[in-house]
């Protein structure tokens, strides 16, 4: 399995982004599919997390109304809609992939991680 993240970039707060993880190498179903991100000298943390097969979506309280994940199915891609975005968010976003359901907001349930894309808020 592959995870290649993109889409992180500078954006002035208020300003929005859109995150892409294209996944490789294997069928999803079954899957939950996460993103987290992790600021310097702190911990990774959950941003939010979608059902492969069923699209349900769980969201950390402190991104709830502000960001948005979604798939492409056909295209094997998650995506994380930023918007409203505060210098708070800056971080590096990661996406994974966890091969059963369950708790979807906990790094270490996940089996396997992208790279990591930079986002940048400036106040």
């Amino acid at each position: 399995v592959q995870l290649q993240a993109s889409g992180g970039g500078l954006v002035q707060a208020g300003g929005s982004l859109r995150l892409s993880c294209a996944a490789s190498g294997r069928t999803f179903e079954h899957y939950g599919m996460g993103w987290f991100r992790q600021a310097p000298e702190k911990g990774r943390e959950f941003v939010a997390a979608i059902t492969w097969s069923s699209g349900r979506t769980y969201y950390d309280n402190s991104v709830k109304g502000r960001f948005t994940i979604s798939k492409d199915t056909a295209g094997n891609i998650v995506y994380l809609q930023l918007n409203n975005l505060k210098p708070g968010d800056t971080a590096v976003y990661y996406c994974a992939a966890k091969k059963s359901l369950g708790t979807l907001n906990y790094p270490y349930y996940y089996n396997y991680w992208g790279q990591g894309t930079q986002v940048t808020v400036s106040s």
